[in-house]
């Protein structure tokens, strides 16, 4: 499971799905490129801006991996990590306290 965030600097408005595309699904997330454009696209006419994304860990924490610390660009991205009935946020940072590359965020879930 993985997807895009949308939304402001402090909130997402809005979660679109995409189709992870790694050659390695079990280990590794890539969002589909069509949907990433797609939602850029979007966001230079006005639409809701790209501010994140979020995927899963089935059989790990909802904490950032190795894995994602590698893969992570430092520009303060926000990260949604899924694992079980937990879901946790992070700030992808130069230098993070988490795995060096993340700063934990928190959670407010509003209607």
């Amino acid at each position: 499971m993985c997807g895009l965030l949308l939304g402001g600097e402090s909130h997402i408005a809005q979660v679109v799905p995409s189709r992870n595309v790694a050659s390695d699904t079990r280990r590794r997330f890539e969002i589909d490129p069509l949907t990433l454009l797609a939602a850029h696209r979007a966001a230079r006419t006005g639409a809701t801006p790209v501010i994140g994304h979020y995927h899963s860990h089935p059989a790990g924490i909802a904490r950032p991996s190795p894995r994602d610390a590698e893969d992570a660009a430092p520009d303060g991205s926000i990260w949604l990590i899924v694992a079980g009935m937990e879901v946790t946020a992070w700030r992808a940072v130069e230098a993070g306290t988490v795995e060096g590359r993340f700063t934990p965020l928190s959670l407010h879930v509003v209607d």
